[in-house]
């Protein structure tokens, strides 16, 4: 089995799933295979032997038919029956004939062969003595074919009858027979399928109970290795020889118990440097503090010039709204007078196409004027040529030229107006036309100044509230500044209670059992005395750099009081000790050596 101890658990898994699986599939489709042959074979047989059976109860039946009728047919002298049954018997005959080839073409077993041999001679010799008696009774010999019948044909009939109702009496016990069989076959099947499913059930039950012992024995192991570094012993040890998930869990835990060794082998180390790091902290406290002080007078300044700032933004962006607005109503009155002026366009237009139209009726009429002079003149001469029966239509035909004249004259003086007035009208609708364009132009401009007046006011708004920002900013500068000041007094009693913390976390460590290899190396590595010269050049910037990071730690948590906060602080960031302790000596100089004592606590 040690080859489970190199497989992962999830093959394991698939591994006994895909084994039952494929159990379950041989199972089920042996169980079908064998089903589906037993039921196909039972069918076969049964159909067969129903069918045999009905032929034979069949054939039995008509023998038994035809051969009453041949014994009424032939004992009879009158001819009325022989008539009725003339036809009837040839057919009993051909149907016992048609049966017996039918069970002739079946598959047989010897006793049904035997027996269909015997049916065939005993027929053979019914068929004899029937034709001795069709013979005599044909020669009207009634006598000598009543003797055939009742002596010969009756002696070889029974026997036949008697032969023809075992063959079917056979089928059915063969019947019989063949559904007892197929039942103890059903039984058999079911029996062999319940064996399959209790070997079936009995390997899964064992695969189960190997493969919960190879996951049960690395867990409790690891349980065993896990509750003796909780007693505080790092001398523990674990088989990592496995290459599943369990080997590399079991790696990973002596990384870790190896990392743990040596983070506390560097906790007993620093405990030393905590307490003269309590005493830089102190003197970079005072600087601190006086710091503070001038930047908060700073801040105050600063907060009194944006408030100035501020009002001057916020008249800006009053006067660029109401510029806006004013904007806005030019706007939609230079839209409005564009659309005014669109419709005058529209109006000399059509007044231009209408003075086209009279222009062209007035040519038309001038025409018919003109049409009607020659037509006066042809008919003043045509008077003329009448002599004195023409003078009266002479002078209507004057009348009618004079008026065509003054008609043709009058038609010229409108065309000429007409003429006149589209081309003044042409020359408004051009005018017109550039009036509309010049409009258009206008609403475009007033439109861009309005957009640029709303971006000013857009952008004057956006000042004011970046200045509110800036103000606000000021305000949590000056409120940081002042719990800057209570984080320095907080800090002066947390470097005081820091050598107390340094007492309990060498008293918390010792709980831990090292190895003398991992504790003396840890020692050598670093002596005490070599502290002190690495840690000097870092604290030394320390009062320029130091207000940044309280106060970005006071944005997050309101002012307290001084005196709680020096109890709670020292044990409030243990994640800022963690990793100061496992790197080297200058980064965990930096840390604060309260946060230290406070996760070793709560380990």
């Amino acid at each position: 089995m040690n080859f489970l101890r190199n497989m992962s658990v999830g093959t394991k898994l698939w591994a006994g799933v895909a084994t039952i699986i494929l159990a379950l599939l041989a199972t089920v489709i042996s169980a079908g295979l064998r089903s589906a042959r037993m039921t196909e074979q039972s069918e076969r047989i049964l159909t067969e032997l129903s069918d045999k059976t009905a032929l034979a109860v069949e054939w039995a039946g008509v023998t038994e038919t035809t051969t009453t009728r041949v014994q009424a047919s032939t004992l009879s002298s009158d001819p009325a029956i022989t008539a009725l049954y003339k036809d009837l018997i040839p057919a009993g005959s051909a149907r016992i004939s048609e049966l017996q080839k039918a069970l002739d073409a079946m598959p047989k077993t010897e006793a049904e062969v035997a027996a269909l041999a015997r049916i065939a001679e005993l027929r053979t010799a019914v068929l004899s003595s029937l034709g001795k008696a069709t013979k005599l009774k044909a020669a009207e010999d009634y006598a000598g074919a009543a003797h055939e019948i009742t002596t010969n044909f009756n002696g070889a009939v029974t026997p036949y009858l008697n032969a023809v109702q075992d063959f079917g009496r056979m089928q059915n016990r063969i019947l019989q027979e063949a559904q007892a069989a197929q039942a103890k076959e059903r039984v058999t099947s079911i029996t062999i399928a319940a064996t399959q499913v209790g070997l079936l059930i009995l390997g899964i039950a064992v695969g189960a109970f190997f493969l919960i012992r190879n996951i049960r024995q690395p867990l409790n192991e690891t349980m065993a290795f896990a509750e003796r570094m909780a007693d505080g012993d790092l001398t523990a040890t674990l088989n990592n020889d496995r290459g599943d998930e369990f080997g590399a869990m079991t790696r990973a835990l002596g990384t870790m118990r190896d990392r743990l060794v040596s983070v506390v082998a560097d906790v007993k180390r620093g405990t030393e440097n905590i307490t003269v790091a309590a005493k830089e902290i102190s003197t970079g406290n005072n600087d601190l503090s006086s710091r503070t002080e001038q930047t908060a007078s700073n801040l105050q300044q600063t907060a009194a010039s944006m408030e100035q700032m501020s009002g001057a933004i916020k008249q800006s962006a009053d006067s660029a709204r109401v510029a806006n607005q004013l904007a806005d109503v030019a706007g939609q009155s230079a839209q409005k007078g564009g659309e005014v002026v669109n419709q005058v366009v529209s109006t000399m237009e059509e007044i231009n196409q209408a003075s086209r139209k009279i222009n062209d009726i007035i040519g038309v009429i001038d025409g018919i004027a003109f049409q009607t002079n020659i037509l006066a003149l042809n008919a003043a001469v045509e008077a003329a040529r009448a002599g004195e029966q023409g003078r009266g239509f002479a002078v209507v035909a004057g009348e009618v030229r004079s008026l065509a004249q003054r008609s043709a004259q009058a038609a010229k003086e409108i065309k000429g107006l007409i003429g006149a007035s589209v081309d003044k009208v042409t020359v408004g609708t051009e005018l017109v036309s550039q009036a509309g364009q010049t409009m258009s132009e206008i609403v475009e401009n007033v439109v861009r100044v309005r957009d640029i007046i709303g971006e000013i006011a857009s952008a004057s708004g956006e000042q004011a509230d970046g200045v509110n920002q800036i103000n606000a900013a000021v305000s949590n500068l000056d409120q940081m500044t002042q719990q800057n000041a209570a984080l320095v007094e907080e800090s002066a009693a947390a470097a005081s209670s820091m050598n107390d913390q340094a007492a309990r976390l060498a008293e918390v460590v010792r709980i831990f059992r090292l190895d003398g290899s991992a504790a003396s190396n840890g020692i050598a590595a670093r002596p005490a005395g070599e502290r002190h010269p690495r840690r000097e050049p870092q604290l030394a910037p320390a009062p320029v750099a130091a207000p940044q990071a309280p106060a970005a730690a006071a944005v997050a948590r309101p002012v307290a009081a001084a005196k709680p906060a020096v109890a709670a602080k020292p044990a409030a960031a243990p994640k800022a000790a963690a990793p100061a302790a496992g790197k080297p000596l200058p980064a965990a100089a930096k840390a604060p050596a309260s946060d230290e004592v406070g996760e070793w606590e709560s380990f």
